[in-house]
């Protein structure tokens, strides 16, 4: 499986927003050696737009494309739906829910069998969740105390699309979420833009 590898403060930086959620991300963007002198052009500013995305959810130019595809087949708004689309991901509400704390951990904790959704096993981290489907940590990985840690932490974000149950290790996915919910600094039309060309 691939996997994005790589400095994850200096792809902060280059794209001006905390894509990684690490508190210390932007401790040295205003630093004057990692100011840019010269002005961003329009394709630019759409190339970053697409790489912001890839940079939250962790995945490659493969992936997005197939997302961004499917995308324009939906009946909502095209950079509405790419981004529902890849909230819903498996490894990424894995995430989002506070089992994991940031998305790489959430996709190693589902390559490595540690996550179950309506109680089965799934390896896959872009598995697409639908609404209603509990998911939830394996019995033998809740006695872990790094999974434990993050599941308990008081630093996790609510959602009101997700549902968290702390006695069972377990959460769901109640309702799809709305663009606002979605907490990513991302102009989604540029994106759109960015692959209509």
């Amino acid at each position: 499986m691939a996997t994005k590898k790589g400095p994850r403060f200096k792809e902060c930086r280059r794209l001006g927003v905390n894509v990684c959620g690490h508190p210390k991300a932007m401790e040295r963007a205003g630093a004057p050696a990692f100011k840019k002198s010269k002005k961003t052009s329009d394709y630019g500013l759409h190339l970053i737009e697409k790489q912001k995305v890839k940079a939250y959810y962790g995945i490659l130019e493969r992936q997005l494309r197939r997302y961004f595809e499917l995308a324009t087949k939906s009946s909502e708004m095209t950079g509405v739906a790419l981004l529902v689309s890849l909230e819903t991901r498996l490894d990424n509400l894995v995430y989002r829910l506070g089992f994991a704390s940031s998305i790489r951990m959430a996709r190693q904790m589902v390559s490595h069998r540690h996550i179950e959704v309506d109680g089965v096993k799934i390896n896959i981290p872009s598995y697409s969740v639908k609404v209603g489907q509990v998911i939830s940590l394996v019995e033998k990985a809740q006695k872990s105390e790094q999974f434990k840690k993050s599941w308990l932490s008081d630093t996790k974000a609510k959602f009101d699309y997700l549902e968290r149950d702390e006695e069972k290790f377990s959460g769901k996915l109640t309702r799809l979420p709305l663009r606002a919910e979605i907490p990513v600094q991302i102009n989604e039309q540029m994106v759109v833009e960015y692959y209509s060309k």
